[in-house]
């Protein structure tokens, strides 16, 4: 797959590094990525992802930008609020490079659209603001084979992690899912929404940034990924943490005995 002069020159930092290079820049523009969301960690990650040269995003989000979203989630502009999010996002990644085919679906992900959507791209990031979409997400990759990137943001706190649960790890063990790490959600109303508690608005920029290099790393291959690991970010204190978390075998989903066969009624689970 060859680069054209303005590509070459475009990704020119990229493919003088060792660990990327020209197949690595190439991986990139073969990738097919979806991005659930583009709030305030989709918004930074996509930025970046339509840099590094992705060669084709896709972005889903049912949302419209409002003048509250503009404090974190810089993909939009102030001429943009009323519309679409997912239309918005289009618009500002053509114009950082036109070399990145978009596809933007104005709708929410739900079991009917998550599948064809999850196994027609290589890899997911994730940037829901909440859980059942969280779950709906890594459920999805799971029973289509795909590797998930998934971030989450509190008012001054962020995780990242990677899943693969599809695939073993070195000893044999199935990698863990995002039920073996959060095997139930929270009680309803015990976790504020941004609109309720606030959130400080870098912060999302640094979580889509991580995100961002998280999947960018899955793609080119180089690195040791995030996989089992939870990795936490405490705003306060500007202090990082590694949590470290293994395969559940009473998960519902990939456990000994699963119960989850198909995405029919994940989103209410």
């Amino acid at each position: 797959m060859a680069f054209s002069a303005d590509e070459l020159e475009r990704y020119a930092r990229h493919i003088v590094l060792r660990e990327v290079g020209g197949p690595g820049q190439q991986k990139l523009q073969a990738a097919r990525v979806l991005v659930v969301g583009a709030g305030g960690i989709g918004s930074p990650a996509l930025l970046y992802l339509a840099a590094a040269g992705v060669g084709r995003l896709t972005v889903i989000d049912d949302d419209k930008v409002s003048l509250s979203n503009l404090q974190r989630q810089v993909l939009h502009a102030t001429p943009d609020i009323g519309r679409p999010k997912a239309e918005s996002a289009a618009d500002a990644i053509h114009k950082l490079n036109p070399h990145v085919k978009v596809e933007p679906h104005a709708e929410r992900l739900d079991a009917n659209n998550a599948p064809a959507l999850v196994s027609a791209h290589d890899l997911v990031l994730d940037g829901s603001d909440n859980f059942a979409t969280r779950y709906l997400v890594s459920d999805a990759c799971f029973f289509a084979k795909r590797a998930l990137v998934t971030a989450a943001l509190g008012t001054f706190d962020m995780t990242l992690t990677t899943i693969r649960a599809h695939e073993k790890g070195a000893d044999g063990t199935p990698n863990p899912t995002y039920r073996c790490l959060f095997p139930e959600a929270p009680p309803a109303g015990t976790v504020p929404t941004c609109e309720q508690a606030g959130i400080l608005g870098a912060l999302a920029g640094v979580a889509g940034s991580l995100a961002a290099l998280e999947v960018i790393r899955e793609i080119v291959g180089f690195g040791e990924g995030l996989v089992g690991k939870l990795l936490m970010l405490d705003a306060r204190s500007m202090r990082f943490e590694t949590l470290r978390y293994r395969w559940n075998p009473d998960n519902p989903l990939s456990g000994k005995s699963p119960t989850i066969r198909d995405l029919a009624g994940v989103m209410s689970s």
